[in-house]
């Protein structure tokens, strides 16, 4: 196992009922800016509950964070923070609700180009308003987790960023509020928090038998329940598992003292920018053919992969990782998440100027070894077609 520190700060406040803990989680005289998407929660009552809960509080409202949430859009919240002299900010909604509410909190505090924050990768953040959030989309696991990930439409880029000053205070996480979500985001945040695990447990063996066998829980609990979620939305155990699976899937408690791939992640980033696909399609695409151009660099752990999750324990071992391989493109599509670019209408043509903005990204030696190169980049994205 390597060396590691972990430092897991987020206060999370989980069940039934919990948004009504606000009032004991955020100060008194704040002033609170709401930050939230494309209204749904205003149709299925988790915004009355919360203005509910912060009855007497001064409350100000930001809606329309799209799905990869936009630069353009995240800076009139900005503006909004200043112009009321907001001091907190509440997501309410899903990762990439919390994903923006992190940019804004960094860039009301930032005195230059906001963009820096971005394109230095956090580095540039040394200030930000506090954050809490009320999760009401598992996937991501933005709740309780210092990253975030923002799209620029003017210059088609999608980026990551990182700071521990933008780590959420605290999270609220009650399953009743993803019984109406769609199908379509049940299953992208299943697969979501499904190669979250795998990118951090897909590598190479380092002796870490405790997060190996945890992140193996998860992976096991998604696919047990993930299917469960489609055809009984309102399984409230159901919910509550698949839930927290996706918190602890990118928390730091997996990650920690083991080696980290995050390939299937930057691949993947490129399609959603150019193309507009959901993140967990481009994963769903892309994670496949990941596995099976790097199946010698992770071969031993692919074996452990196929025996302790599919139960996949005959064949030569080529066989056992095929099958593991096959296992988890079923469980994609099983989910409804398509695993070839030909399901989403692309021919590949546009596959020379994804990798071509891999390499404007500096994205030119990814993996846990750093050894996929631009070219390996354009045979993985060929054979995800």
């Amino acid at each position: 196992m390597n060396n590691f520190t972990l430092h897991l700060a987020t206060k999370v406040v989980f069940g039934q009922g919990q948004i009504s803990q606000l009032p004991n989680l955020i100060p008194a005289d704040a002033r609170v800016l709401i930050t939230y998407g494309g209204g749904s929660i205003k149709r299925n009552g988790v915004l009355d509950q919360v203005h509910s809960a912060l009855a007497g509080y001064t409350l100000f409202e930001f809606g329309g964070i799209e799905p990869n949430p936009a630069y353009e859009t995240l800076m009139k919240a900005v503006e909004a923070v200043h112009n009321n002299k907001v001091d907190y900010l509440l997501a309410v909604g899903g990762g990439s609700v919390l994903d923006g509410t992190k940019f804004i909190a960094a860039a009301a505090k930032y005195a230059g180009d906001t963009w820096d924050i971005i394109s230095s990768g956090g580095k540039k953040v040394t200030d930000a308003l506090p954050i809490g959030s009320v999760l009401t989309l598992p996937a991501t696991g933005s709740e309780m987790n210092s990253g975030a990930v923002i799209s620029r439409r003017e210059t088609g880029d999608k980026q990551a960023f990182h700071s521990p000053l933008v780590l959420p205070r605290f999270a609220i996480l009650d399953p009743l509020t993803t019984y109406t979500l769609p199908p379509r985001q049940v299953a992208n945040g299943v697969v979501d928090a499904f190669i979250h695990t795998v990118e951090q447990y897909l590598t190479y063996p380092v002796d870490a038998k405790v997060q190996d066998r945890f992140a193996e829980g998860l992976l096991l609990t998604l696919i047990e329940e993930g299917p469960k979620a489609l055809k009984e939305p309102e399984n409230y155990a159901v919910r509550a598992n698949i839930m927290w699976s996706a918190t602890m899937a990118l928390n730091g408690l997996i990650g920690a003292g083991v080696p980290q791939d995050w390939a299937t992640h930057m691949l993947g980033h490129e399609l959603t920018a150019m193309h507009g696909l959901d993140h967990a399609q481009t994963l769903a695409v892309v994670l496949p053919a990941m596995l099976r151009a790097r199946k010698a660099q992770k071969w031993e752990k692919l074996l452990q992969y196929a025996e302790r999750v599919w139960g996949i324990d005959t064949g030569t071992e080529d066989e056992r990782i095929e099958a593991a391989i096959k296992a988890t493109e079923h469980f994609f599509q099983q989910m409804g998440a398509p695993t070839h670019l030909s399901d989403y209408g692309l021919d590949g043509s546009s596959i020379p100027a994804l990798v071509k903005k891999l390499e404007e990204h500096g994205m030119t030696k990814l993996g846990e070894h750093r050894d996929i190169t631009l070219e390996e980049s354009r045979k993985i994205y060929e054979a995800a077609r």
